[in-house]
């Protein structure tokens, strides 16, 4: 009997292996049986937030973004500063910047009504993205899920982990070679600029003082954004189809009309212009390229398996 018994526990042992292996890989049905109406609910709040406000799907893309550049993608952006951490809310790159948090809050009250517990909020910001684009116009991709929420934040891996608007080419290289990106997936994530606005804080120093500017371009900003004051005026970062997911950012960068920048760092007479003068000529190329960065931005150190947790509330650890 004992001989029996051996083999037989050491058959549950590998079947219990197997399944804890499986269970911490991202899938895109990872939600099929345990909240069948998540993505269908994810999609629902997004698209009102969008036609409510056509610059929230940049927003809620910018979310998913500087939350997977810090700690990986495990929703650390979202936690409020506690009594024992600072979170990443208030990091030079996001502080009076980062928006959506609303919109998260709406879709996950959402979903603890029909499935509590079950989905992620780090989930939540993935797949909101990926709607964020589509909604305006942009590619598609599958959304691997199963990542788990952090219960920590880091501010001081925010603050040095994400790029900030005065970059040059060789600090956007760096960060994103960081997180496991080449250059060219750089390139194309920036594209994310076809959509969205920055602060004039954020230009200031670009219409007044680059050389590399579109002078008539540099004027029309100097108007709302003046030498000293009104440091939250917005301006679109794509000042052709601010509200459309398209390839007008790359083509604005070849005529010096990039707002940013860090922006304009990608078309200087640098190793990265060929990319940009691509995607301004191909934008099923860039439609393409860009789905797949995003695909391998969401599984960025996710946390799975019996790591995180499944906040109640996207702000706050359970």
């Amino acid at each position: 009997m004992a001989k029996m018994i051996i083999p037989i526990v050491k058959a549950c042992f590998i079947i219990l292996s197997f399944v804890g292996i499986v269970s911490a890989q991202l899938s895109p049905n990872f939600y099929v049986n345990t909240c069948p109406l998540a993505l269908l609910t994810i999609r629902s709040g997004v698209l009102a937030a969008v036609v409510a406000e056509a610059r929230m799907a940049a927003s809620l893309l910018r979310l998913h973004y500087s939350d997977c550049f810090v700690q990986g993608c495990d929703a650390s952006v979202l936690l409020d500063d506690t009594s024992s951490f600072t979170g990443e809310k208030t990091a030079t790159q996001n502080a009076d910047s980062l928006r959506g948090f609303d919109v998260i809050d709406n879709i996950k009250f959402q979903l603890e009504a029909v499935c509590p517990g079950v989905v992620s909020c780090a989930d939540i910001l993935a797949v909101a993205a990926r709607d964020s684009v589509v909604v305006l116009g942009g590619p598609s991709w599958t959304v691997q899920l199963g990542r788990r929420d952090s219960t920590t934040a880091s501010l001081d891996s925010a603050n040095s982990d994400l790029p900030d608007p005065d970059s040059d080419l060789n600090d956007l290289i760096t960060a994103f070679s960081g997180k496991g990106f080449t250059t060219k997936e750089m390139v194309t994530l920036s594209g994310a600029h076809t959509i969205g606005e920055a602060r004039c804080i954020s230009f200031r120093d670009r219409i007044y003082n680059d050389n590399n500017i579109d002078p008539t371009f540099a004027t029309s900003l100097k108007g709302s954004c003046p030498t000293s004051g009104g440091d939250n005026n917005l301006s679109p970062l794509d000042s052709t189809t601010q509200n459309l997911f398209d390839n007008s950012y790359y083509k604005n960068l070849q005529i010096q009309r990039g707002l940013l920048h860090s922006d304009q760092e990608l078309f200087n007479g640098g190793s990265t212009d060929s990319q940009v003068e691509s995607y301004a000529n191909n934008f099923a190329s860039f439609m393409a390229d860009f789905a797949n960065a995003m695909v391998k931005m969401g599984s960025l150190s996710p946390l799975t398996g019996d790591n995180g947790e499944i906040r109640q509330n996207c702000r706050v650890v359970n």
